[in-house]
Parts: structure tokens; C-alpha cells; sequence
């Protein structure tokens, strides 16, 4: 974390954020709120969803995002690793037996990927967009 405002260092290979995949956001929401007593704050997607910020003592801690019913998915939290070219670090992956679960999606703060390693552990790949304040 830098010293000075106490936000995450982009450094390539390190989880860069963390959110929770639900079935049910409120009560992912509500127990959440509770245990750590973080507050929260939505931000609009392009699809026309929200997603939640989880904040720490006014920090951004972690988000919350519903799963989407036809991707049958079970409740987890999510790591997003920071990647420098995630097109690069997609097809590393896949070189080494990793499998695609979600292709590379961009959004306006940057894009992921959702990867699955060769024994199935889950986890993303993430670029900031240089032209967001992230």
C-alpha cells in the first residue's frame, strides 16, 4: 500500500481486489455489514446492475456483485491478480493448462478475464485502464 493515501500498488502478480460472487446480494450485504461492520456504496454497470463497494473505515475493502442466473455459479470470493498485458497473461495461462471461464470483458476502470487453473482453482486477471483514475 503506498503511505501516502493508503490505496493498493498496482504491481503485476500481486491480488489487486477482492469481491464476494453471490446468489443473494442482501443478505451477502447484511452479514457482511454486520461481521466488520463496513459500509457500502453502489456503483452502476453498463448492463444496468449495481455493484457494491464494501468500505473499511471509508476505504474501498472489497465489492459485492450478483451472479448472474445462467451462469449457475456458486457463492465465492474473488481474487483479481494485476496484470501489466492481460491479453499476454490470458495466454500464458492457457499454455500452461489453464482453462477460460470468462473471456477477457472490458469495462470503463479496466478489463478481466476469469481463469481456471489445471486442477480448477478460480481466480481472475486484471488490468487497470491507464486513461481511469482507479
Amino acid at each position: 500500500m503506498s503511505e501516502e493515501n493508503n490505496t493498493p500498488e498496482v504491481l503485476p502478480g500481486t491480488i489487486g481486489w477482492n469481491e464476494v460472487v453471490t446468489t443473494d446480494k442482501a443478505a451477502t450485504i447484511a452479514f457482511y455489514t454486520e461481521l466488520f461492520g463496513w459500509t457500502t456504496e453502489e456503483m452502476p454497470m453498463p448492463d444496468g446492475n449495481s455493484y457494491v463497494i464494501f468500505n473499511n473505515n471509508g476505504k474501498p475493502a472489497a465489492g459485492c456483485v450478483q451472479a448472474p442466473a445462467e451462469a449457475a455459479a456458486q457463492p465465492c470470493w474473488m481474487q483479481y491478480i494485476n496484470s501489466e498485458d492481460i491479453d499476454a497473461s490470458v495466454a500464458k495461462a492457457i499454455s500452461l493448462g489453464a482453462s477460460v471461464m470468462v473471456p477477457r470483458t472490458d469495462l470503463p476502470m479496466g478489463s478481466f478475464a476469469v481463469i481456471a487453473d489445471p486442477v480448477g482453482a478460480v481466480f481472475s486477471f486484471w488490468q487497470n485502464n491507464p486513461n481511469e483514475d482507479c
